[in-house]
């Protein structure tokens, strides 16, 4: 019987000798034939591209190139404030803090961007004023920072992807302008309809409205609007603005009272965050990524900081990383971002193992040729093999996420391309070239 069991147990110890020699095989082979993929390719040699592929099963890194450089992730940041805002958040979101004195409401922001989202659709705080009999003020002063974050680029001031960040955001901080028949344009919120007027000096092209850089003046041409017409131009925030806002859609007074946040304030939860995240990383959502920092650091004090959420994030979550992360905003438009691929790889394990819910967690993501960013990029499919986040800016262009192989293997991987003069297009297709060589074979 002894010499049975020792038989045995030599025998369980020889199995798995040979199926971690079997994994160690098999990983340099697809390390090899990845890294061939590389050498051959003509694209990838015009500029600099970091690369990484992860075992998440065996927990190593299969193949790597540059991996451990520097690279600006664009909205490759979103992961991390994804993440974060896991950690951070509760289930449902603090759409306000507020107290209640004699006849008087007073409330203060949280950053939370699903105040009237267009995406979101909550209506909690909406429906909470809009209920009281209480006279409402907005008590101002949480936000510290500029209306941009740091080194955003100016001249993209009225572009949609670029409203302006502040602690109480209304209908995304945009003007929505839409076709309503008859040459005619219906605006939200409503208060900006008399900041509209016709440029008489363009008579050609197409109807485009813009804004004055430093003012809430928006012109368009005289040339006809056609049917499916729809914008959004970023609003120059204040909080005077707000305020209007609020009174124009609450339809009732809304004053401005200073006052700081006593200790007995209540908070009113809001949206669900996972709903939010959704709508942060399907569209690649810039506004609600700057704001669900911002409610980050409502979570740890009354100040509303993104350089103080970041620098808590950093210390006490990311530790884990194999390389310190030079973090500046919430969505990757800043240049001033630089994250490894490597560093990305550790993030989407952790991520992973966080949701710990693979179903739910793609759910969130772009997926491979269906949804978000992601679904023109790979061909059209019922059964997406790339679940991950995107992320472009000028001679950037870069996706992390999780690739499925048809052997029924997850693979986490980083792919980073900067500096490139080639079209988006090109670096897009090489990328998913790999990828698709990567799902095939492996």
């Amino acid at each position: 019987m002894f010499h049975n069991k020792v038989y045995y147990s030599f025998f369980a110890a020889s199995l798995l000798f040979v199926s971690a020699l079997t994994s160690c095989s098999t990983d340099h082979i697809i390390a090899k034939k990845v890294a061939k993929e590389f050498k051959n390719s003509s694209v990838i040699k015009q500029y600099q591209v970091g690369f990484a592929l992860y075992n998440m099963e065996e927990q190593k890194m299969i193949f790597q190139k540059d991996a451990d450089k520097y690279f600006t992730p664009a909205s490759n940041t979103k992961l991390y404030t994804f993440y974060a805002s896991l950690k951070m958040l509760p289930e449902l979101m603090p759409a306000l803090k507020y107290v209640e004195q004699n006849d008087s409401l007073i409330f203060w922001g949280t950053g939370d961007p699903s105040f009237l989202q267009f995406a979101v659709k909550d209506k909690s705080a909406y429906n909470f004023l809009k209920a009281t009999n209480k006279k409402l003020f907005f008590a101002p002063g949480r936000y510290a920072g500029s209306f941009f974050g740091d080194g955003w680029s100016w001249d993209d001031y009225d572009y949609y992807y670029q409203p302006e960040i502040t602690e109480m955001p209304v209908m995304d901080n945009m003007v929505t302008s839409t076709y309503a028949g008859a040459n005619k344009i219906n605006i939200e919120p409503k208060v900006f309809a008399p900041c509209f007027e016709v440029d008489a000096t363009k008579t050609t092209g197409n109807f485009q409205v813009t804004r004055d850089f430093l003012t809430n003046q928006f012109r368009y041409p005289a040339v006809p609007v056609k049917p499916g017409y729809n914008q959004q131009n970023p609003y120059k925030t204040s909080t005077q603005t707000t305020v209007e806002i609020l009174t124009d859609t609450l339809h009732k007074p809304v004053g401005i009272v200073k006052m700081q946040i006593p200790a007995d304030a209540k908070t009113l939860p809001g949206a669900k965050r996972d709903s939010v995240l959704k709508h942060m990383m399907l569209p690649s959502d810039n506004f609600i990524a700057e704001h669900l920092l911002l409610v980050c650091s409502n979570q740890i004090g009354d100040t509303l900081s993104t350089t103080k959420a970041i620098q808590h994030i950093t210390k006490k979550y990311l530790s884990f990383l194999p390389d310190k992360v030079k973090w500046a905003d919430g969505s990757g438009l800043s240049r001033q971002n630089l994250f490894t691929p490597r560093d990305n790889i550790y993030l989407l394990d952790s991520i992973y193992k966080l949701v710990n819910n693979r179903e739910k967690l793609f759910d969130m993501l772009p997926a491979g040729g269906k949804t978000g960013t992601l679904k023109n990029a790979y061909p059209k499919t019922d059964q997406p093999f790339v679940y991950g986040k995107t992320g472009s800016l000028g001679g950037v262009h870069n996706q992390s996420g999780y690739v499925l192989t048809k052997k029924s293997k997850t693979y986490i991987y980083s792919f980073m391309n900067n500096n490139f003069i080639n079209q988006t297009a090109e670096v897009r297709a090489e990328m998913v070239r790999i990828m698709t060589y990567i799902h095939d074979q492996f």
